[in-house]
């Protein structure tokens, strides 16, 4: 069973930066790629990011290319998201999700992934 632990989650201004993290904490995440999705309140969950098992291959939400940036880091079984410029649009709780040897050709939807996590808050608020 694989277990996803989201942190890194806070309140931040805008034009800030937070860092997330997600680690898997029974197995390792070397077969899984993993999304980061994320939802506002009364808002769907959306993608915001994805990182292929395979190889660095990425995908970005529009609202979020060249200011996201997602790595992994499979010794750790970790994936990160970095967040730069944030805006309070991007507000909203933040969720892991992995699907196994997914290839990113649906990355977007929600149905595709097996295990997600508890999700952590971020706010970006003056």
């Amino acid at each position: 069973q694989l277990q996803l632990q989201e942190s890194g989650g806070g309140l931040v201004q805008p034009g800030g930066s937070l860092r997330l993290s997600c680690v898997n904490s029974a197995f390792t995440v070397d077969y899984y790629s993993i999304a980061w999705f994320r939802q506002a309140p009364g808002k769907e969950r959306e993608g915001v990011s994805w990182i292929s098992s395979m190889d660095d291959t990425t995908n970005y939400a529009d609202s979020v290319k060249g200011r996201f940036t997602i790595s992994r880091d499979n010794a750790k079984s970790a994936v990160y998201l970095q967040m730069n410029n944030l805006t309070p649009e991007d507000t909203a709780v933040y969720y892991c999700e992995a699907d196994l040897f997914g290839d990113g050709s649906k990355w977007l939807e929600i149905k595709e992934y097996d295990y997600w996590g508890q999700g952590t808050q971020v706010t970006v608020s003056s």
